[in-house]
């Protein structure tokens, strides 16, 4: 089996080399890259959900810097603590909102050093998104079976119930009841949110009245709070012909969308800027 489910049926999919199937007659193809599209159409609020190539390629061209490698590590060393305490023989995680895969392709190494077996799942509503991940995932030698990406939304995982042990959302929008349905008793779930001084210094270089973020209290219904982890550090980046650090980081997130033309100059005319990277890490166990 895949991993994942027909999101017609619910029935599981078994793979091949070009297409997802069902006991049910359903059938998807696999794109060139490698991804399966299980959005269906009532399912899209617009021709093209999710982040359209600019945002990918802005979000992708700042990750690939390694400039938010460290709290890749953090997730990574706890789900490498994981594995190596528990019994299971294999795992199955979930990467909800994987975007273009640079965390996950990163999950998968660290997966692949335990030793044990396991499938990682990627779910994105952005085609574009999860065909640049499978791309990804392809470059860097990936096997089908240790990583998969289907194009579809996190609030209806195409995944079956209570079939994975840990779920990821990484600055994802979050379902709490779709992730409660799919761990499996006693899965987790690491979520990861901006913290309070996250970018705050490219904030007060664009805007007149800057703000901190607001972390909600991390309290979710059905899951106990195992750990709240604080990832913190500077990072000195830089505009230049070759690498526009600055304006992708800017453009990669809701700043840039929300600002006019005015802020927008202003991040532009910065050659250097350092700022802070604050992120608050959340490990829960499903009740």
């Amino acid at each position: 089996m895949s991993g994942f489910c027909c999101p017609v049926c619910g029935k599981p999919l078994a793979v091949s080399d070009r297409v997802y199937s069902c006991p049910g007659g359903h059938a998807f193809d696999r794109a060139k890259s490698g991804y399966v599209n299980l959005l269906l159409p009532g399912g899209k609020h617009s021709k093209a959900p999710g982040d359209n190539l600019f945002m990918v390629d802005v979000r992708r061209a700042f990750l690939n810097r390694g400039h938010y490698r460290p709290l890749c590590g953090e997730v990574c060393r706890l789900l490498a603590a994981d594995a190596a305490e528990t019994g299971r023989p294999g795992f199955t995680v979930l990467d909800a909102g994987c975007g273009e895969g640079y965390y996950t392709e990163q999950f998968r190494a660290a997966l692949k050093e335990t030793g044990r077996p396991f499938t990682l799942l990627g779910v994105d509503i952005s085609k574009t998104a999860v065909d640049k991940a499978a791309r990804r995932a392809r470059q860097a030698g990936a096997l089908l079976s240790e990583i998969r990406y289907a194009a579809a939304s996190v609030f209806h995982l195409p995944v079956p119930d209570k079939s994975c042990d840990w779920a990821l959302n990484l600055f994802a929008p979050y379902c709490g009841e779709e992730v409660r349905r799919v761990l499996r008793p006693g899965g987790q779930m690491i979520l990861v949110v901006p913290g309070e001084r996250h970018l705050i210094e490219l904030k007060e270089a664009a805007y007149d009245h800057p703000y901190l973020n607001t972390v909600k209290d991390p309290a979710l219904e059905g899951f106990a709070l195992l750990e709240q982890r604080a990832v913190s550090y500077p990072m000195k980046l830089k505009n230049s012909a070759e690498n526009r650090e600055i304006d992708n980081l800017f453009r990669m997130t809701p700043y840039y969308y929300k600002t006019g033309r005015t802020e927008q100059a202003r991040v532009e005319a910065l050659e250097e800027l350092d700022v802070t990277a604050a992120f608050e890490c959340f490990v829960y166990r499903l009740l």
